[in-house]
């Protein structure tokens, strides 16, 4: 709801017309069953989808790191406004940062992603920790450690920071220690595709950085056939030279969610000026993993 009045917000700047807000709630929202187990992957938009192809709604907001990569021929992606910070970040006990948690620390997160990156870290730096799956909503999960459950949790810095709680994080974990997810810190805008009026209008606040950078990291996750509850993490960033863009790096890796096994790969070309470039980068990365395992490391879930 926060990060939908903000785009609200933006569109009525634009096109100089009010904007309501409608809340559906979807499955992913009420379930409380781990992502893995549900399936992940479309749980948080198909009910949103099915509001804009009945009319009952004219634009949705979603985060980008849970829509699907096959995007449906009725609707469209008509923004992806300027991204957030991509990172995860950790909320622990006594303001404590990762590298300070005790021995045997249990950090909380529903995402296999996470669960595999910091259980790699752990094991590559000599530190003990336990990852706990858990599901909810902010104050669900901070609450895990305000109780004493657990000694902190992870959740996605864009998140907290629409929310106006970022005062609350305890550390922010570097992109070289957990990579994000896929479009993490991302929104999409979509519509119906045959508006195309809506879709010019919706196009002011598309930033075509954030845009390409995201299609490459979806490119790779659609490549390597996973899901949004896989533990694929990806993140594409420009590389500049003073104020002047010149290149583009696209990091992926994927690993079981012990951290026993891990795949991590990167590349760096020119920054894509087409859809079909920025799709392009992804499936070569994805290649590359793919010839390195990255495939038998996907089939295990959290349990």
């Amino acid at each position: 709801m926060a990060q939908s009045g903000q785009v609200a917000d933006a569109v009525s700047q634009v096109t100089g017309r009010p904007v309501e807000l409608v809340e559906i709630t979807t499955y992913g929202d009420v379930s409380r069953e781990q992502l893995a187990q549900i399936g992940g992957t479309g749980v948080f938009v198909t009910a949103l989808r099915e509001a804009l192809l009945k009319g009952e709604v004219d634009f949705a907001v979603h985060s980008l790191k849970d829509l699907p990569t096959g995007q449906p021929d009725e609707l469209a992606l008509a923004a992806v406004p300027q991204r957030e910070d991509p990172r995860d970040v950790i909320v622990a006990r006594d303001a404590l940062k990762f590298t300070d948690l005790p021995r045997g620390a249990r950090i909380g997160t529903g995402s296999p992603r996470r669960m595999a990156q910091l259980n790699a870290y752990a094991r590559s730096h000599g530190l003990d920790i336990e990852t706990v799956a858990i599901r909810g909503n902010v104050d669900t999960r901070i609450g895990f450690v305000h109780d004493g459950e657990l000694d902190a949790v992870v959740l996605a810095a864009a998140g907290l920071h629409r929310i106006g709680r970022s005062d609350e994080v305890t550390d922010f974990l570097s992109v070289d220690t957990v990579l994000p997810a896929p479009g993490q810190g991302a929104l999409a805008i979509e519509c119906a595709a045959d508006n195309a009026d809506l879709i010019a209008a919706l196009g002011e606040l598309d930033d075509p950085f954030t845009r390409v950078a995201v299609t490459a990291e979806r490119s790779l996750l659609a490549a390597l056939e996973a899901g949004c509850s896989a533990p694929v993490g990806a993140l594409a960033d420009l590389l500049a030279d003073g104020q002047v863009v010149k290149e583009m790096r696209l990091r992926g890796v994927v690993g079981t969610t012990d951290g026993t096994r891990m795949v991590q790969l990167s590349t760096t070309g020119p920054v894509p000026e087409t859809y079909d470039q920025a799709m392009a980068l992804g499936r070569e990365l994805a290649a590359e993993m793919l010839a390195q395992g990255a495939a038998g490391l996907m089939g295990e879930r959290a349990l």
